[in-house]
């Protein structure tokens, strides 16, 4: 059935039924409903091409990929088509090299002008993200995964980094750890300085200096895991704990662990966040990890779900959410050793 057909079934014009199919806001709630029943009963489907010609929507959403964060985008990316699976929608990926987020404002100014995405999603942002600006100055729908400090309005989704690194630390703390190292993401991203914010905090409650020494910023990658927690366990006196940043992080520090001849959860504690990855599960490693949890996953499927809402008509201003994260104990962290605590 065309789409012409259909409309003259239903008394509505083509571009009426397309923008109620569409879910635009200006159709009422009441005419929306009608079409959508209707297209079920007469198994109406549209033609997208012929939806994105009379809406002058593209039918798709950007995202841009970083090369190094294949693990943590591969689950996002799973969300987001499992969102948008019978949507009509697709998802348009823009690989990018690793840089500073400044360098990636002429790709999202080049993916807005080409007309190819009626939205797109920004990742791992600044404080102050020139991406954000630059999208609100265009005018052009956005969502945040991760949150800016900028007065520049926006539509974000994030989890509590600070507070799930504060408890993690803060567990070690209560095990009677005192010499923590925690190896966080890059520096400068919004999500590694509230996860710092979160470290110092822990510390400074229970009157424990600050140690630079102690801390590292990077990729989440297995190797520069056990690189600098090699470096770590070769200080002495050494960390009896970590707090990593990832979970691929974390098989790195296990690595280290053991080439010094050490047994994690007995002479050197770890506690990972744990994004959910299905082929890397924190409760199936050796010994079992402890970590603060958050669904990668989910994440992207809400995100495809929030903007779907934002192209809805609903305001920026109204989407802001922060997801609480469970911290899981395994057993990877225990007491700190004697010659620790004195």
């Amino acid at each position: 059935m065309k789409l012409k057909e259909f409309a003259r079934q239903l008394g509505l014009s083509p571009t009426t039924v397309s923008r109620a199919l569409s879910g635009y806001p200006e159709v009422s709630e009441k005419t929306r409903k009608r079409v959508a029943e209707e297209a079920v009963r007469l198994g109406y489907r549209p033609n997208i091409n012929a939806v994105r010609l009379v809406t002058g929507r593209a039918g798709a959403i950007g995202v841009v990929m970083g090369r190094t964060a294949e693990f943590h985008f591969a689950e996002f990316m799973s969300g987001m088509a499992e969102r948008l699976d019978g949507e009509d929608i697709d998802i348009l990926v823009s690989p990018t090299a690793d840089r500073d987020s400044t360098d990636d404002v002429p790709l999202y100014s080049r993916l807005v002008t080409s007309g190819r995405v009626d939205a797109v999603i920004v990742h791992s942002p600044k404080p102050n993200d020139e991406r954000i600006a630059l999208l609100h100055r265009l005018g052009f729908p956005f969502l945040v995964h991760g949150r800016s400090e900028t007065d520049v309005p926006h539509a974000w989704l994030d989890i509590d980094n600070e507070g799930a690194v504060r408890r993690a630390t803060s567990h070690l703390l209560d095990l009677g750890h005192k010499r923590i190292a925690m190896i966080n993401g890059r520096p400068g991203r919004t999500f590694s300085l509230h996860r710092d914010k979160g470290y110092r905090d822990a510390l400074s409650e229970r009157g424990i200096p600050f140690d630079a020494r102690l801390v590292a910023h990077g990729n989440f990658t297995d190797e520069l895991g056990f690189r600098f927690a090699r470096s770590f366990l070769e200080q002495s006196p050494r960390p009896t704990a970590f707090v990593a940043g990832s979970m691929m992080t974390a098989l790195g520090i296990y690595r280290a662990v053991r080439s010094r001849g050490l047994v994690v959860g007995r002479d050197v504690s770890v506690i990972a966040h744990d994004d959910v990855f299905p082929y890397l599960t924190a409760e199936n490693m050796g010994p079992s990890l402890s970590a603060t949890r958050s669904s990668m996953r989910a994440a992207g499927a809400r995100s495809a779900d929030l903007v779907l809402q934002l192209l809805s008509g609903r305001p920026a201003t109204e989407i802001h959410e922060l997801w609480p994260v469970e911290l899981i104990l395994r057993e990877s962290t225990g007491p700190a050793p004697p010659e620790a605590q004195s």
